[in-house]
């Protein structure tokens, strides 16, 4: 161990031999890189191995996406059952129905309401009392638990979209009257204003 503890602390040219002192740098220059290699493995210690992505999570249609797809479904829906129950006016030929939506299908849920009244008594410096009443409302969703355990709330009613717009495209409607009861089915198989329908004839092609 003496001779180890001189071989190290020997320094410069105090009488060491060259071939000493190149066996000694050489060795201080090993512990070195050592020493430096040890951080590194200690600080990567808790990192993944090389070559192993992290699990990547696809992201989901976004909420306005779904909304305008479920909107999209819902007209060509309607547009389909309206299409094929005007066929069957007669002298409407072949016939082609577009509809637009201000919106899709909503849901309201059944809500568990609770109404209070708090009643306060003030009385000021000047011997005078005042009363303030307070309205106190809170509502809760009503919950129902399905075979599976799962819990969702309970629908009350679904409201239907409204109508924005119908364009019916017809054969017959060069005919003035055929054109009259297409514009009049329309309107009444839907419910809406006069102003949101448009018939038109379909051109012909040879």
């Amino acid at each position: 161990m003496h001779r180890i503890l001189n071989f190290f602390k020997g320094g410069g040219n105090n009488g060491a031999p060259p071939k000493e002192q190149g066996r000694r740098n050489l060795w201080l220059a090993t512990l070195g890189v050592l020493g430096i290699v040890l951080l590194v493995i200690a600080n990567t210690g808790g990192s993944k191995p090389a070559g192993v992505q992290p699990e990547q999570v696809l992201p989901g249609p976004a909420p306005e996406e779904k909304a305008e797809s479920s909107m999209s479904f819902e007209e060509e829906q309607i547009a389909g059952k309206l299409r094929e129950m005007l066929r069957q006016v007669d002298g409407a030929g072949k016939v082609e129905v577009s509809v637009r939506l201000s919106g899709s299908t909503r849901e309201e849920y059944a809500v568990n309401t609770t109404t209070g009244k708090k009643t306060t008594q003030e009385r000021d410096q000047t011997g005078g009392t005042r009363l303030t009443t307070e309205d106190t409302n809170s509502g809760q969703l009503v919950m129902n638990r399905s075979e599976t355990g799962e819990e969702r709330p309970v629908v009350e009613r679904e409201v239907a979209p409204q109508v924005a717009g119908v364009l019916v495209v017809a054969q017959g409607a060069g005919d003035s009257r055929i054109k009259a009861r297409l514009f009049e089915a329309t309107r009444v198989a839907l419910g809406i204003d006069p102003q949101r329908i448009l018939v038109l004839k379909m051109e012909r092609r040879e």
